[in-house]
């Protein structure tokens, strides 16, 4: 157990039990499972995002991918490719998380 408590900063006040469950279930066991690396986790968990359309959630697990050992280059690369597959209003939509979470604003790409 790792103790995650982002569930219950983020919405204990009004669903305790979801909060529960994505702190102990799902970050606590499920993230925490060695089969699978937490960066492949991190990659599997981007691409269904971007898949779904659910860029509200991106900000998050775009960060969580990097702190998790992905790349902002493998990241994009990802959703570039899942432009082929899933759509491109969501791999643009998906890109302009990727430049709020990885640029200061005006920034630009590095060469």
């Amino acid at each position: 157990m790792t103790g995650w408590t982002g569930g219950q900063r983020s919405v204990g006040d009004i669903a305790p039990a979801l909060a529960h469950y994505t702190d102990a279930v799902l970050f606590d066991e499920v993230w925490e499972r060695p089969a699978l690396a937490k960066r492949d986790r991190s990659l599997v968990t981007v691409a269904a995002l971007v898949t779904l359309g659910a860029v509200e959630q991106l900000d998050f697990h775009l960060a969580f991918a990097r702190d998790n050992g992905a790349t902002e280059e493998e990241l994009v690369e990802a959703i570039t490719h899942l432009a082929f597959y899933t759509g491109w209003p969501r791999a643009m939509a998906a890109m302009g998380r990727v430049r709020a979470v990885f640029r200061a604003p005006g920034e630009s790409a590095p060469d």
